[in-house]
């Protein structure tokens, strides 16, 4: 490593971060006290130590210890590291302990449930056992928490299907409450694929933000307050990718997203990343989301008793044109390649302008509505988006994306027993998007996982994941580190 070599990679790096540092976030470090009070890598991981002390099978794993060292001297470096950790390595606790010994605000993201909860529920307890209290939220999408908004505007005029859907209203209705949380984990007698949580989740198209009546009480605006109080938020890569979409979108507007700003993050289960981001920096549009809309806008114009005549005759256009539109794509199973969009537009041409057509009929009438409430101009905002993103889908020649359609067996929100059909458009690689929205505006970023290296090295993933300057580790009996 030492060498004239080392000494200019060294150089060029310094200057790399000093460029990039006025776009970096970083978080005030814990005082030098509190900081002291935490042991030290080896007091913790060596032998004889606070792990070893704390299970008497405990044998010492210098791969784990390796691991928080390089991890450490990242932090302090305001690097990037690679690090391939295989099984048994103890990865979790060997990037934890040098993160809270720093100070700075982590946020880590994991690609299942399983490890958020190993995390949240064994490895953040026995390390406040051991070092005190920490700062932690577990945070899940939207999706996963109430709206109390739409949950009181369908108290005020129910649309309910059937008797099994009256009953979970109530039970909901019941829950809302007493729950300190949102999160519809507690209702542990909701069916998973409950059609009514679907209509109350907080996803963004209807949220309107600060305009909202019942900001103050959101779950997701509470949810937003933890995180930004705490040290470590604990996510999954779906969450922590749909975010980072939405800041991209939005310019990093200060109410853009709903995680905090951070300096480090800690990417674990890293192997998944690239499939998760190439999902939500893509497009959707299927006969679900322009059926949704509809719904929306029919339910929000006549709560808001606005004149409404002319924009529902345009809602029933869009119906009726998306139905027809919808029911000429090619047909297949599952999920394959859009290959013949062009041969589709010029034997359907007249059928895609005319759907096109009524959505943007559908945007004017929207916005031509006098003193329109914001539930509104969000109707119109999502008009248009999906106006533009079907244009895209159909029209688009752009190299770096791949075009695929969708049939899915569930028939939710189908009409005439047809599959939903969705077309989507998604990047053939997220490298320059993940380089740009991403790991230049990090100090650190630690990619880890049990299969990362190919060849032994980890010039495929840097590669498809556009992270340069990393430190590199491999912990299979020896390692290395560059």
């Amino acid at each position: 490593m030492p060498g004239v070599e080392h000494d200019h990679c060294e150089t060029a790096l310094n200057s790399y971060y000093r460029d990039i540092r006025r776009h970096a976030v970083s978080t005030t470090p814990q005082s030098a006290s509190s900081v002291a009070r935490i042991p030290s890598l080896y007091q913790f991981f060596g032998p004889g130590g606070v792990l070893a002390r704390s299970h008497p099978a405990y044998e010492f794993r210098r791969g784990q210890l390796q691991m928080a060292e390089a991890v450490e001297q990242a932090l302090t470096e305001k690097r990037h590291l690679i690090v391939e950790a295989g099984t048994g390595t103890g990865k979790t606790l060997a990037y934890l302990l040098p993160v809270i010994r720093s100070g700075k605000r982590v946020i880590i993201s994991t690609g299942t449930k399983t490890l958020q909860e190993q995390l949240f529920y064994k490895d953040i307890p026995f390390l406040q056992e051991h070092l005190g209290e920490l700062r932690v939220c577990y945070m899940k999408g939207r999706a996963n928490y109430l709206c109390r908004k739409k949950l009181y505007d369908l108290t005020d005029q129910p649309v309910l299907n059937g008797l099994e859907e009256i009953s979970q209203f109530t039970i909901i209705s019941d829950w809302e409450k007493t729950t300190e949380t949102g999160d519809r984990a507690e209702l542990t007698e909701m069916p998973e694929g409950s059609q009514l949580w679907s209509k109350l989740d907080a996803r963004t198209d209807r949220c309107i933000g600060a305009e909202c009546q019942q900001f103050d009480r959101c779950f997701i605006t509470e949810m937003r307050r933890r995180a930004a109080e705490s040290d470590i938020i604990i996510v999954n890569h779906h969450l922590f990718c749909a975010d980072l979409a939405i800041k991209a979108a939005m310019d990093r507007g200060p109410d853009a997203g709903v995680l905090p700003e951070a300096g480090v993050v800690v990417f674990d289960e890293a192997h998944e990343l690239e499939d998760v981001a190439a999902d939500y920096f893509g497009v959707s549009v299927s006969n679900v989301r322009v059926e949704e809309l509809l719904r929306d806008a029919e339910q929000t114009l006549r709560r808001a008793n606005l004149p409404v005549t002319q924009v529902l005759a345009a809602s029933a256009r869009v119906r009726e044109r998306s139905q027809f539109f919808f029911s000429l794509i090619p047909p297949g199973e599952g999920r394959f390649a859009f290959e013949n969009r062009a041969e589709f537009l010029e034997e359907n041409g007249d059928e895609y302008i005319g759907f096109q057509n009524t959505l943007l009929h559908l945007y004017s009438e929207l916005r031509n509505i006098p003193n329109k409430p914001d539930e509104v101009h969000n109707l119109s905002r999502r008009v248009e988006e999906l106006r533009v993103q079907l244009g895209f889908i159909l029209e688009s020649n752009q190299k770096n994306t791949v075009f695929w359609i969708e049939r899915r067996g569930d028939r939710r929100g189908a009409r005439g027993g047809q599959h939903n059909v969705f077309l989507q458009a998604t990047p053939i690689t997220v490298s320059d998007i993940l380089r740009q929205t991403l790991f230049d505006h990090l100090e650190t970023a630690v990619l880890t996982s049990a299969t990362l290296a190919v060849g032994g090295g980890f010039d495929y993933i840097r590669g498809r994941l556009g992270i340069e300057h990393a430190r590199e580790l491999i912990d299979r009996k020896s390692t290395r580190l560059n």
